[in-house]
């Protein structure tokens, strides 16, 4: 069983996003051994100089750094990255395990994005959106996207 972890900058504090992530957590418990990470967030300031962006990005990275294991597949959130359909998504996934990845890490940055050190380490860059989301939303929208591909993947019908 393929293991998946989502290393996230921020704690989620809203009801309602916890109940999100632990719903489509029980779901894909059928499908992969899935972990979530959180490492704790810097507070930045309004009008924050990019020196100080780039410091806070960095202490970020340094702590997501921390969990990214060698031999897994690393992709990263990113508003660069590649897109995908969900069935390009399924594929993605699926192909990665046909590769022999065992290891699955999705690294979610926090308001500032992810600093070049996390982008480095990151074999594949994903990009969902033009659009950027509060990292809370992102988590959510990851698992629901993870837990459409392996229903596709499955041929399990799924909600178009």
């Amino acid at each position: 069983m393929t293991r998946i972890s989502i290393v996230c900058v921020g704690k989620i504090k809203e009801k309602y996003w916890n109940d999100a992530i632990a719903e489509y957590s029980k779901r894909l418990s059928r499908y992969c051994k899935l972990e979530i990470i959180e490492v704790v967030d810097e507070k930045t300031p309004d009008n924050a100089s990019e020196a100080l962006e780039d410091q806070i990005k960095k202490k970020e990275a340094d702590r997501i750094l921390k969990y990214i294991e060698d031999g897994a597949a690393v992709c990263a959130l990113a508003i660069e990255g590649k897109r995908y359909t969900s069935e390009g998504f399924s594929e993605f996934i699926e192909n990665l395990g046909v590769q022999g990845a065992s290891h699955i890490q999705f690294v979610i940055g926090g308001s500032l994005g992810l600093h070049e050190s996390v982008m480095k380490k990151a074999q594949y860059k994903i990009s969902f959106s033009d659009m950027t989301f509060p990292h809370q939303m992102m988590r959510v929208i990851l698992l629901e996207q993870i837990y459409r591909g392996y229903r596709i993947m499955t041929g399990e019908p799924y909600h178009k």
